[in-house]
């Protein structure tokens, strides 16, 4: 049976419109993930572009984004070690790595692992004192990221940072807080008060004794000078007599020399008798010290004695 052309141009169209009713062209976007069920089972997974399905026996169950996804884990009370209750919240970071497992392993994956979050980060904070929590954040949020995604990784689902916003502990404790750095800081102001007194007696000491030393070597130079000066003056004078002594020794020893003695010695004893007639000391005197020549000559037997007793 032959068919005219219009009857099988129309045929052929009849034929596409049907295979089109019977066919589904389906555009996935970048980073996400689409689980298809076919009656009722898995069958495929599909990524980002172009894919076709079989409407009315295909469909599309799940749809996931492959985006990190930043999710708030509300605030809770937590007890720590020592009985002390904590206020604390956060922020999770997730992504969901198999599509598969996060739309069969558990009901919400999100929800799942915020309450995870929740569990973890109650019982780590069991496991610390209290002022630790405040020193020891990176740690913590580490211990709450292993817990879950030990427990979550069947659930397609894995957890990329945790991290404590807030930590608000009771109102009794943050004023006992206070009053304790208030403390500490009053210490290390009167440590540093003290230290700075201390330096500052150190120095004064220091300078008071810089001080006698110095005067102490300058009275030392001072008294050596003194006496080097003394020395010398005292060495001066002893050559000075010991060259008068020598000049008169050889004065005597010329022609004439006694006379010039004899007259010399006259006109001291005469010098004398002139100064003592102008004090008031009393003075024990010879009875003829008008005798002049006597006494001379008296003066020149001594010399003339002393004189043979070294010759």
């Amino acid at each position: 049976m032959l068919f005219s052309p219009e009857t099988s141009f129309m045929l052929i169209f009849l034929l596409i419109l049907l295979v089109i009713a019977f066919i589904s062209i389906k555009i996935v976007p970048q980073q996400e993930c689409w689980i298809i069920e076919r009656l009722g089972k898995y069958n495929k997974m599909i990524e980002a572009g172009l894919h076709i399905i079989i409407p009315f026996i295909d469909v599309i169950a799940y749809k996931h984004s492959l985006k990190e996804r930043a999710i708030d884990i509300s605030e809770q009370a937590a007890i720590t070690k020592d009985n002390v209750t904590l206020l604390i919240d956060g922020i999770i970071y997730v992504k969901i790595t198999s599509a598969v497992d996060a739309s069969y392993g558990v009901e919400n994956p999100y929800y799942a692992v915020t309450q995870l979050a929740q569990t973890s980060m109650r019982s780590a904070l069991g496991k610390l004192m209290m002022d630790n929590t405040f020193q020891t954040r990176e740690l913590l949020n580490a211990q709450i990221v292993e817990a879950i995604n030990e427990a979550a990784s069947e659930w397609g689902i894995k957890c990329m940072r945790y991290e404590i916003r807030d930590i608000k502990p009771p109102a009794n404790i943050v004023k006992s807080m206070e009053t304790q750095v208030a403390a500490e800081r009053q210490k290390r102001a009167a440590i540093l008060e003290s230290e700075g007194q201390r330096m500052s007696m150190i120095n004064v000491a220091e300078g008071k004794k810089q001080e006698v030393v110095l005067n102490s070597e300058a009275m030392m130079t001072d008294q050596i000078n003194k006496a080097q000066g003394e020395a010398q003056s005292i060495e001066l004078v002893a050559k000075a007599t010991a060259d008068s002594i020598s000049i008169i020794a050889g004065a005597i020893s010329i022609d004439g020399g006694e006379n010039a003695v004899a007259l010399r010695i006259a006109e001291k004893y005469i010098e004398a008798f002139k100064s003592l007639a102008k004090t008031n000391n009393t003075m024990l005197i010879p009875s003829d010290t008008g005798n002049v020549s006597g006494i001379v000559s008296q003066i020149l037997g001594t010399y003339s004695q002393i004189k043979k007793s070294t010759d």
